[in-house]
């Protein structure tokens, strides 16, 4: 007898900030995805079976993006649960500890993955993991930066990473 496997229900909501409409995705529990709509990876990793639905991990999320937006800093984050491979895992919790309103580079961030675990890492390998984060902006993808400090790519669009740069630089007054 053959046994099927149910998958889990996915569900999404949208949220339209100043950069464009947000798409973000749950399980039920947790943001498993937030993008811009049409970003590079959108949806990524989202099963085909998913509804629009009203969940209190949406509320949550849309009260850290009404926060952020805002120029506040938000205290708090939603729940999240990360879906991808144990090294990309490890680049996002990197960007996690970026401080709002602070920049990291790739190399810097390969350096402490290098560290931790105790072989080398290339920063080309850390850009592949930046630009599959499944959650903008929770996870501050927008923060890293080249070498030289320049800004490099962003799945969002580089004109609404320099907005974002600019609202946390204005936010904390550096600008």
């Amino acid at each position: 007898m053959e046994r099927s496997v149910a998958k889990a229900m996915e569900y999404t909501h949208h949220y339209a900030s100043p950069l464009g409409g947000i798409t973000m995705a749950s399980d039920g529990e947790s943001l498993i995805g937030l993008w811009f709509d049409g970003q590079k990876c959108f949806l990524a990793g989202l099963s085909e079976a998913y509804e629009e639905k009203s969940l209190i991990i949406f509320n949550d999320t849309v009260r850290w993006l009404d926060l952020y937006f805002s120029g506040r800093v938000p205290d708090f984050a939603p729940r999240l649960s990360l879906r991808g491979s144990a090294f990309r895992k490890a680049v996002w919790d990197i960007l996690r500890k970026i401080p709002y309103g602070e920049r990291m580079t790739y190399g810097e961030i390969a350096a402490r993955l290098s560290e931790k675990r105790g072989s080398p890492t290339s920063a080309r390998a850390v850009g592949g993991a930046v630009g599959h984060n499944p959650i903008s902006l929770i996870i501050p993808c927008h923060r890293v930066v080249g070498s030289d400090g320049s800004l490099k790519g962003y799945a969002g669009g580089m004109q609404r990473k320099k907005y974002l740069l600019a609202l946390e630089y204005f936010a904390l007054g550096k600008i």
